[in-house]
């Protein structure tokens, strides 16, 4: 079964792939047509979504579980069961989030390319849970692993709101945030409000990446689990 779980991940990386070039040459073309000229402040905005970073690292964790799955016998490394545990952990949030606080949040018209979008937050998600739930060779993981996933989303956390107040978005002429509830601008309450869904998130990170940690740590085996090193 290990060619069909490579075959599955490349499939998925490759749609992953297209669905953040898709938006990205479509917001370029958007932009272009309101006469927007800074490309590279767009495209350094464009790649501080949380969502676009943990597409993007996705695509590197598939595709390496690729390769490994067809040049060993299978077996995870902990390294890469490291990078399996944070790359489910961060889909999973975004799709948490996505689906519970911005799925209806009006964007101006013609800003978002729907397949793209569904795959960002929908189905490339659900691909990465169930590769770790599946796919052969999962590693287990000990529970101090959980505050690995931590790390990169308080450094996104604190990029986010120290430069939120320093950039410009060229087109609405008002500072740049990646999401409306991390604007103090538009927020009910401020820093009050933003500090309140700073921990909500971390909260959820936490809690999916306890759940991811847990699920390797069963004795049962899932179907098509490699046997452990």
């Amino acid at each position: 079964m290990r060619p069909l779980f490579a075959v599955l991940r490349v499939i998925a990386a490759a749609a992953i792939t297209a669905a953040i070039v898709g938006q990205l040459l479509y917001s370029l073309d958007y932009r272009s047509g309101l006469g927007a000229k800074d490309v590279g402040a767009f495209l350094i905005n464009f790649f501080s979504f949380f969502t676009i970073e943990s597409n993007v690292l996705s695509v590197v964790a598939l595709l390496i579980g690729a390769v490994l799955l067809v040049a060993t016998k299978g077996v995870e490394g902990r390294w890469y069961t490291i990078l399996r545990l944070v790359t489910t952990t961060y889909m999973t949030v975004t799709f948490i989030v996505y689906n519970l606080l911005l799925r209806n949040v009006e964007l101006p018209q013609g800003t978002t390319l729907e397949w793209s979008n569904e795959i960002l937050h929908v189905v490339g998600p659900l691909c990465v849970i169930l590769d770790w739930l599946f796919a052969p060779g999962r590693g287990r993981l000990d529970w101090k692993h959980i505050w690995v996933v931590v790390i990169f989303p308080v450094v996104w956390a604190a990029y986010t709101l120290i430069r939120g107040p320093l950039v410009v978005e060229e087109l609405s002429g008002v500072n740049w945030y990646p999401y409306p509830f991390l604007n103090p601008d538009t927020s009910p309450n401020g820093y009050l409000s933003v500090s309140f869904y700073v921990i909500l998130i971390a909260a959820v990170v936490l809690g999916v990446g306890a759940a991811v940690v847990w699920v390797s740590r069963r004795r049962t085996n899932w179907p098509l689990r490699a046997p452990q090193a």
